[in-house]
């Protein structure tokens, strides 16, 4: 039922009236009377009798006979329920969207005779009035991949000595499992588009994830180019729910054999499921921000574990729980050798290493060194594109007092104070006032300077010292999908990069500092993830590709962008967390609430032997934080014990609630 009460998370028998006994079948939504009131559910089994000794209530409604899900996801909504201290419930929430009467009905009676499911009938109970239905959830058969093109060249793959190899594997129906570091340059759309080719060449369905939707569009023109148009579709958050649920039945009833889509994607009810793939894995934007919070990473390699399908990890960079995967010898990876990555990349230079500093003694400090001006100046001369990635948006958003250098604060909240172009009074970030009459309060200084410069006092200061050269910004206010292959200037911030026509000249990765000193976890990892990914779209160093980064080249992070070797970054970075033991290499659980709620969960909790409980450390809005770390081989037991106690508050009524996150992706 979809009731989000932890101690509820189970199932329930209900009678089926004999009127509904051919058409409730399980996967279809049903309405049923639960304490004196009507709840949604999801039907999961039919059954002769009931264990239940007690009396049995009838089903109140059945809302659609579409069996909506199916065995496949109802059994992956469960792992990750599980996984995750989570409910079923709010996990069905995320794994199918809401039903949409006209879209279903349209569907129905366009639907052609070879997309019924042909396994329907076998799931059929007898026409008995006092059968028993066990609802949360449902199954459904699955429907044949349509045929597929011709099996695809794998060309692009040649790059890698284990590519070829791993796209006859998907055509030939196996399971391969990999992790892929892709090179600079790759077309990857259209690397990925040919993975999934080659699976449903071999009969066997495809679900791809991938951060945001301009990924997506890219790789939409891809596989339509690849298999052909109607053989796939795109599910994503940002469709109406119509669109949504046309395109979510279109692959539960076994019309399209593909899925791609952004995290709503993840849960896609796709028949004789080949293949998952996700893209940029690193990418926070894959992290859900509904309980119980579930990473698409770890849905999409559970079901390649549960479904016995294929599974891609890919990207630019490689994140630790990647290279985890491959340490543990679950997958393998697909890199390029060295001749050939020198070949691809750009030429990387840092401006922090001691020749630079000897010959521009000033680079230590300037935020735009001469090196990064001689890089943009040649490139803009040869007519190809600069793209500079700078990491914070805006103008200035942070500024201080000129004469103490003290972070200007406002009066009214303590919010940190901006300038939101060049004549605007400083305004706080928090609550919006403008403070036009600042006085420091420790040394009543009223001028102001720049803490942080952002893309668009960026883009001023370069549109002034190149005249002659158009300027273009790519950030939140609008985000640039690609820019001609001529002389410009591109400021972005990280994630909102364009791809240029033949790649640009020159890259920049300017404020490392802004990136390297966060305190978080994942600031090394997640730094090299943004400028990988900005320096993977320029020109080989061939064609005359630089990139300079505004950083000392005796950085971990600095040196693996050197050498374009993603896998050392991610080999040192979970050695680090082993010895640590932070995830992935250990199990923990983020514990958010009023410091008495927290205490209560904690004391209610059974939780294994070997766990450490650590904090608590101050939250958002009065509560605070506890942490509790387990070994790996005791996830499972975390997870139980935290629902489990999760499950004594909801059912004493407590009032005030607490956070649960399961491996969350920031610990601070």
């Amino acid at each position: 039922m979809d009731v989000p009460l932890a101690h509820l998370d189970r199932l329930f028998d209900y009678l089926v009236p004999a009127e509904w006994a051919e058409t409730a079948q399980p996967g279809t939504r049903v309405r049923v009377r639960f304490a004196g009131q009507l709840v949604d559910g999801w039907l999961l089994e039919r059954a002769e009798a009931s264990t239940h000794t007690g009396r049995l209530m009838y089903l109140e409604r059945l809302v659609s006979p579409e069996p909506a899900l199916t065995p496949e996801i109802a059994r992956l909504a469960r792992a990750i329920a599980d996984r995750y201290a989570g409910s079923l419930a709010d996990v069905l929430r995320l794994a199918v969207p809401p039903r949409h009467a006209r879209v279903e009905k349209e569907a129905t009676a366009h639907q052609q005779p070879h997309d019924v499911d042909a396994d329907a009938d076998a799931d059929a109970a007898p026409d008995d009035a006092t059968t028993a239905a066990r609802g949360v959830g449902g199954p459904s058969g699955a429907a044949a991949a349509p045929g597929a093109r011709s099996a695809p060249e794998a060309t692009g793959w040649r790059d890698y000595p284990a590519g070829p190899g791993f796209l006859r594997a998907l055509a030939d129906g196996r399971a391969p499992r990999a992790v892929w570091s892709a090179l600079a340059g790759t077309d990857w759309p259209t690397r990925l588009a040919e993975a999934v080719a080659a699976t449903v060449h071999g009969g066997r369905g495809a679900v791809v994830v991938v951060g945001d939707a301009r990924d997506l569009a890219r790789l939409d023109t891809a596989l339509t180019t690849q298999l052909g148009p109607g053989r796939h579709v795109a599910l994503s958050a940002a469709l109406g729910p119509a669109k949504r649920y046309r395109a979510f039945l279109a692959a539960r009833r076994g019309q399209v054999p593909v899925v791609i889509g952004t995290r709503a994607a993840m849960f896609a009810p796709v028949p004789r499921l080949g293949l998952v793939a996700i893209w940029d894995d690193g990418d926070d934007l894959h992290a859900e921000p509904r309980a119980p919070y579930p990473h698409a990473r770890e849905v999409l390699l559970t079901r390649a574990q549960l479904g016995d399908a294929a599974a891609l990890v890919a990207g630019h960079t490689r994140t630790a729980e990647a290279q985890l995967l491959l340490e543990t010898g679950w997958a393998k990876e697909i890199v390029a050798d060295r001749a050939t990555v020198r070949r691809r990349t750009p030429l990387v230079t840092p401006t922090g290493d001691d020749p630079q500093l000897a010959r521009d003694p000033g680079a230590a400090t300037a935020r735009l060194p001469s090196l990064a001006w001689e890089a943009a100046r040649a490139a803009l001369k040869a007519d190809t594109p600069v793209l500079v990635q700078v990491p914070r948006r805006g103008y200035l958003p942070s500024v201080a007092c000129a004469d103490c250098r003290a972070p200007a604060r406002c009066p009214h909240c303590s919010g940190p104070l901006a300038l939101r172009s060049a004549g605007a009074a400083p305004a706080c970030r928090w609550c919006g006032r403008v403070a036009a009459a600042y006085a420091c309060p420790h040394c009543s200084g009223r001028r102001l300077r720049a803490s942080v410069v952002g893309a668009r006092r960026t883009a001023e200061e370069l549109g002034r010292a190149f005249p002659d050269v158009p300027v273009r910004t790519s950030g939140r206010e609008g985000v640039l999908d690609a820019v001609p292959g001529s002389a410009s200037l591109v400021i972005s911030t990280p994630g909102a990069e364009p791809v240029a026509d033949g790649g640009f000249g020159a890259v920049l990765l300017l404020d490392a500092w802004a990136l390297l000193t966060r305190a978080d976890l994942r600031a090394g990892e997640e730094t090299l993830r943004r400028w990988l990914t900005a320096a993977a779209l320029a020109r080989p160093a061939s064609a005359g590709g630089r990139v300079v980064v505004v950083a000392d080249g005796s950085l971990a992070s600095v040196q693996a962008l050197l050498r374009w070797d993603p896998g050392w970054f991610a080999a040192r970075e979970l050695a680090e967390r082993r010895e640590l033991g932070f995830p992935p290499a250990a199990r923990m659980a983020s514990l958010t609430g009023l410091p008495a709620a927290v205490a209560d969960l904690l004391t209610a909790a059974r939780l294994p032997a070997e766990a450490e409980v650590l904090g608590p450390v101050p939250a958002d809005a009065d509560q605070e934080r506890m942490l509790v770390r387990v070994p790996r081989s005791r996830a499972a037991g975390l997870a139980a014990a935290l629902h489990a106690a999760a499950g004594v508050r909801t059912a004493r009524r407590a009032a005030e609630p607490v956070r649960i996150q399961v491996d969350p992706l920031s610990l601070f």
